[in-house]
């Protein structure tokens, strides 16, 4: 399957909040259904409008993945459960470190699969906070970008 990559508008917000609720309950079962209730409203409201903002869609033109930069932080990769394991997330990724200039991510703790993907595309765990960035109990573990 082809994918492309491009910028997103705001228009395209509620797809893409739709991909985010998706992929999260496919991939972060450490969120209860009050977590989940409270990050879609300030990702859809506040997040997306804070960083550049890409889509990726496939060959029907409908969302399937998007990510989000900050100050050479990825912020946000997102894909749709079906996309998962397909390639998608590597040729995301490698867009921003490509295009973006991405040196950093975030990634859960809680979020084993996503912390090993990172890994395996050269990301390494430069730091851990106890919490996420809105003060919850979710560990989060800093990593930086240092291929080899």
């Amino acid at each position: 399957m082809e994918y492309t990559i491009e910028q997103a508008t705001k228009a395209e917000h509620l797809e893409i909040i739709e991909v985010w609720e998706a992929s999260v309950r496919a991939t972060h079962h450490f969120l209860s259904e009050e977590d989940i209730a409270y990050f879609k409203p300030l990702i859809l409201d506040n997040y997306l409008d804070a960083v550049e903002l890409r889509c990726a869609k496939d060959e029907n033109n409908k969302i399937v993945g998007f990510l989000g930069v900050a100050e050479e932080n990825l912020e946000m990769l997102f894909l749709h459960p079906d996309t998962i394991g397909k390639g998608l997330g590597k040729k995301m990724l490698h867009y921003v470190l490509q295009n973006l200039n991405v040196k950093k991510v975030d990634v859960n703790e809680d979020n084993p699969d996503a912390a090993g993907f990172y890994k395996s595309q050269g990301f390494k765990v430069i730091s851990r906070s106890e919490t996420d960035p809105q003060g919850k109990p979710f560990p989060i573990l800093h990593m930086e970008y240092k291929p080899v």
